[in-house]
């Protein structure tokens, strides 16, 4: 089995993307596209010449062997990928005028809710420096115990553990809140949004958003803000020790944001993974960023993602 320095766990499915901007009542034509956040992290890994291993539940139904192959295309190994006759998760997106967008999910026992873990195993594990997971897959059972139960089995072989929470209040119908308490006493690496604890009472909002996290469980945390670029605030036992770190990102015209903090991970995963030591995190932000400006000037998430030479001519060095 070849082994792969990072691993992510998830989801993946379908968005449905619109080819007018507007509410999801005036849409009358979509384009089926690829996607699900761990996905698209997974993908834009490989095309920035980083391939992981992908864990993750399809569907045996049409939706899922669009999605078999084109993980497939895109060089994902299957050694993790299992099939199940749940339906696939489908996710229907709408644009605001400025590339902002909403989804609206039809997420009901589909593949990704019953996601198998299990086929990772102790030696994968061993060979991985890092654990990628993200929010959606903990929102519903039996996915939630599997992720948990990967990420302890991960952080015994000594796995940085890495957590996107990608909050989607409407997909929960249990307490979102214990559950990212959870998460978070397991987690080495966050990124976050605001938005991904606006709908929960964890933070308080006078104090300071990244040192509550560091407060949490995570050493790194790292904070994207839009077109204001983003941020990796370091605790003592971070891989830098502790300090605070900025990059105004890149201005270019964005036609759709789905995806990009994805992307943005993806780009940080990849400059972290290189070299026998720990990455300047200024280079490495302003490499992330680089990656999810250029993901934003296509329609799709794991469609726009970039490859390494198209992010190289935009990247320039802190």
């Amino acid at each position: 089995m070849t082994e792969h320095s990072i691993l992510v766990a998830g989801e993946t499915l379908i968005d449905f993307i619109p080819d007018t901007a507007g509410p999801l009542s005036g849409v009358e034509t979509f384009h089926r596209r690829a996607g699900g956040a761990p996905a698209n992290v997974a993908v834009g890994l490989a095309r920035l010449g980083e391939t992981p291993g992908l864990c993750t539940t399809l569907s045996t139904d049409p939706f899922g062997d669009f999605l078999a192959d084109r993980l497939a295309a895109e060089g994902i190994p299957e050694a993790f990928i299992t099939r199940v006759d749940n339906p696939t998760a489908l996710a229907f997106v709408s644009h605001a005028a400025d590339g902002d967008r909403e989804f609206s999910f039809h997420r009901e026992r589909t593949a990704d809710t019953v996601l198998q873990t299990d086929v990772v195993d102790t030696t994968a594990l061993a060979a991985a420096d890092w654990l990628v997971v993200g929010g959606v897959a903990l929102s519903a059972e039996p996915a939630r115990s599997a992720v948990f139960e990967l990420v302890d089995r991960a952080r015994e072989a000594g796995c940085r553990i890495v957590f996107d929470p990608n909050t989607r209040p409407e997909l929960w119908d249990d307490d979102l809140a214990l559950t990212l308490e959870r998460m978070l006493l397991r987690t080495d690496l966050l990124k976050a949004t605001r938005e991904d604890f606006a709908s929960t009472a964890l933070l308080d909002a006078e104090a300071g958003f990244a040192d509550q996290l560091l407060d949490m469980g995570p050493d790194t945390v790292l904070v994207t803000e839009g077109s204001k670029g983003a941020r990796l605030v370091a605790g003592p036992d971070s891989p830098w020790g502790a300090g605070e770190w900025h990059h105004a990102g890149y201005d270019l015209d964005a036609t759709d944001t789905t995806g990009a903090g994805d992307a943005f991970l993806a780009g940080t995963l990849a400059a972290l993974a290189e070299g026998d030591g720990p990455t300047d995190p200024e280079s490495a932000l302003a490499f992330a960023n680089a990656v999810a400006a250029v993901s934003t000037t296509a329609a799709g998430a794991m469609a726009a993602l970039p490859d390494r030479a198209t992010v190289d001519e935009r990247y320039e060095e802190p």
